[in-house]
């Protein structure tokens, strides 16, 4: 097996390294890690060229990077939303996302092709985070060089021995691959459990877009409050009509000195409304007797036509630990 895989880098070179590593950052789960290790392992033994290895690996990183930075620049929270939903975390993902964002921006590219996951996440969110496509080639080029570099390091230290490390990784590999897929299955009950039992303490307390225009519509609106993360209303400043900004964290703050038996309605734009109910439940702790998250989210108010504001930029960039004003 490794004898084969050695042959066929051999055979193909620069191509196979092109193709391997291009169809990985377009998000096809064929890891080119070891690819690169045997074609670092060929370059010292001058079967390969060195410059084009490296050369032929970061063309192919870029593209495939720069296609998700496009999509994330066009379609904006909609690609990160896709992404999201079909990863383990979908609750999680695009939060934890936003926060990298916050706290590295850019420089989140330098270190995602060695973070599992954040590898195809990373570009279209800063590409939907307005990241300028200059900084964007800038860091993603300097973390696919310092990946590349990794693995080609790693193929001419066992130049002399290519044939021992690729048999020990995929034997390694195999037992990997076994151990992953029980924590996976143990990562993935938890947190089905801990998702179901947050919406089924909320379930009955739910309210549609239909029920929540009909209310806007009457003299006893209730409260709406947008419980997105600032990074989140950044790349998609919708909200509905009159909405309050804050944060799960901070809509205590928000909502002090309302009284407790204000209608209130929360709502975000996270799979399952996960963000919307933790905050409900927060408020109920704290004595609001009637607090609904909003079934579906934003996706599901704009989807049923109803009317849908912009925010500011300055508004859309804040967290919403201090913002309480209305928007008109």
């Amino acid at each position: 097996m490794a004898h084969e895989i050695i042959l066929l880098i051999a055979q193909y070179g620069l191509l196979l390294v092109f193709l391997n590593v291009f169809v990985e950052q377009v998000g096809v789960p064929v890891p080119a890690m070891p690819t690169l290790i045997v074609a670092g392992a060929l370059a010292v033994d001058g079967q390969l060229p060195w410059a084009g290895v490296v050369g032929a690996a970061l063309l192919a990183s870029l593209l495939g990077d720069l296609l998700w930075y496009a999509a994330g620049r066009r379609f904006g929270g909609g690609v990160m939303r896709t992404l999201c939903r079909i990863s383990l975390a979908p609750d999680s993902c695009v939060r934890q996302s936003e926060m990298g964002f916050r706290r590295w921006r850019g420089g989140m590219l330098v270190v995602a092709k060695f973070i599992p996951g954040l590898s195809t996440v990373a570009p279209p969110l800063v590409g939907a985070m307005g990241l300028p496509l200059s900084g964007f080639l800038l860091m993603d080029g300097l973390g696919a060089l310092l990946w590349i570099g990794v693995a080609v390091a790693l193929g001419s230290a066992f130049a002399s021995q290519i044939d021992v490390l690729l048999a020990a990784l995929t034997n390694a590999g195999s037992i990997a691959l076994e151990l992953v897929a029980a924590l996976l299955a143990v990562y993935i009950a938890v947190k089905w459990w801990q998702r179901e039992r947050l919406l089924h303490a909320l379930r009955m307390a739910r309210i549609t877009a239909d029920e929540l225009s009909r209310a806007m519509a009457s003299g006893e609106a209730p409260v709406v409050v947008d419980v997105r993360s600032g990074p989140a209303r950044a790349f998609d400043p919708r909200i509905i009509p009159g909405a309050l900004l804050a944060e799960p964290k901070s809509v205590g703050q928000v909502l002090r000195g309302l009284p407790p038996d204000s209608e209130l309605v929360i709502y975000c734009s996270c799979p399952n409304e996960v963000s919307s109910a933790t905050a409900a439940k927060r408020l109920m702790a704290a004595g609001y007797r009637h607090v609904r998250p909003l079934l579906g989210g934003l996706d599901a108010w704009a989807a049923a036509g109803y009317r849908i504001d912009q925010l500011p930029p300055a508004s859309a960039e804040s967290g919403g630990d201090a913002v309480s004003e209305k928007v008109a």
